[in-house]
């Protein structure tokens, strides 16, 4: 592994670095994705560090509600530092933006050895914690030979990353056997797991942190309301809000909206790209069909009475799903994955995805059991079954309490997971 590492970064540099470009923002902290942390080494000097990994937005989110629950369990004079890294520049807004001023914020190194030895050095943790499933090698084996407890907590595995993880069984079977606790949303998780080769004595199902997140005020403090008023959509106006699409999803919601407007004349449009970087591709595209929008991050530049809004902004899809009247959860339609239906479903809101949602299959089965939810096959699905809730209120009610209820019902889990981590991690004890 660390004789091909360099290599294959190497060719895959310049897609790398495009990427960390085009996302902006990369200069900042550029030097600790090579493992130099000296300038958080002098505060973090007698302190016992837990090192928290979030890869990007979503699982930052996640690892500032643990952070909380086990600061709050740590009480006030406690030695511990938490350290949470990320690989994202949105994952670090995220974090600079919501972890408490007592923790701190930082970029994962890249997985090479001396990046990761580098890191170690600096950071001489005395736990690690994994949110969700990202497994990296040098981590693993460093972690192991300075004999530095690591867990994973709110893990899912799907079928299809299962069968990822089997086929170089021989890699990552001994690192997920040195696991010394994994939180799991579903005994079907646990399963899969144990088959990798994690001890069943350290599984516990703790359940899905992203249901007690979704319960949460709206982190980024923007009134979505407001701004709608602002562009003249009125209180009265129905507002469908797409959250997180991917391409081709934005260019499809823009050519049914006339189709809609049959049955909802002021009907507006909200889309929210998960990849912002996006925004100028998907802007023309919304332009090609002769509609008018406006843009998040050009609002004194936007058209009098527009069709719709392009919101390329990051951490504010929450606050924009306060103000829907119907929902569109992305990547479901014409991409594979589906993206966090939780947030919706917390606010009550009635919605629609595609026939992809892979990535929250236990989800998605409860909210179709509980009928919180439509999920529709293809384009001609979709727009019958938004025209369908546009249509008729009570039928919005109803899954908007159906699905609120689901997310009531799974609550805890945050706690759950802090108490296996003190049980599990004697540096939690």
């Amino acid at each position: 592994y660390n004789i091909l590492f360099p290599i294959l970064f190497l060719i895959a540099a310049p897609f790398y670095f495009w990427k960390l470009v085009r996302r902006g923002n990369w200069r900042a902290g550029f030097g600790q994705r090579l493992g130099g942390f000296h300038s958080l080494k002098s505060e973090l000097k007698g302190r016992r560090v837990i090192w928290l990994h979030a890869v990007s937005v979503g699982e930052a989110n996640l690892a500032v509600q643990l952070v909380e629950e086990l600061q709050r369990r740590d009480g006030v004079d406690s030695e511990r530092m938490y350290v949470v890294s990320t690989t994202t520049t949105t994952g670090m807004g995220v974090l600079q933006q919501r972890l408490p001023n007592t923790a701190r914020a930082i970029y994962y190194p890249v997985d090479w050895l001396p990046f990761v030895k580098r890191a170690f050095n600096a950071l001489n943790p005395a736990a690690i914690i994994l949110v969700e499933a990202e497994i990296w090698p040098n981590l693993f084996w460093e972690a192991q030979s300075r004999s530095v407890p690591l867990a994973l907590v709110n893990a899912r595995l799907s079928e299809r990353s299962y069968r990822g993880y089997q086929r170089f069984a021989i890699l990552f079977h001994p690192l997920f056997r040195s696991l010394a606790a994994a939180g799991v949303h579903h005994t079907a998780d646990a399963h899969r797991l144990e088959r990798l080769g994690v001890r069943a004595t350290v599984i516990s199902v703790t359940g899905n942190i992203k249901f007690d997140g979704a319960l949460d005020a709206n982190p980024s403090g923007m009134n979505a309301r407001e701004l709608l008023n602002g562009l003249g959509v009125s209180t009265a106006s129905p507002v469908l809000v797409a959250g997180s699409t991917f391409e081709g999803e934005e260019l499809l919601l823009a050519q049914l909206l006339p189709r809609w407007r049959t049955v909802a004349p002021d009907l507006f449009l909200v889309i929210v790209p998960r990849h912002h970087e996006r925004a100028d591709a998907v802007m023309d595209q919304l332009q090609s069909t002769g509609l008018t929008f406006a843009r998040r991050s050009r609002l004194n530049a936007a058209p009098e009475q527009p069709d719709g809004l392009l919101v390329d902004s990051t951490g504010e899809l929450r606050a924009f799903y306060e103000a829907a009247t119907v929902v569109f959860v992305g990547k479901s339609l014409t991409a594979q994955g589906g993206q966090n239906p939780i947030e919706p479903a917390a606010l009550g809101r009635p919605m629609v995805f595609g026939p992809f949602m892979q990535n929250f299959s236990a989800v998605v089965h409860e909210l179709l059991q509980a009928r919180g939810a439509h999920q529709v096959q293809d384009e001609g699905g979709l727009a019958e079954k938004i025209g369908f809730l546009l249509e008729n209120r009570a039928e919005c009610d109803a899954l908007g309490d159906a699905a609120r209820s689901v997310v009531q019902a799974n609550k805890g889990a945050t706690q759950r997971t802090a108490e296996m981590l003190g049980q599990s991690l004697r540096a939690l004890n």
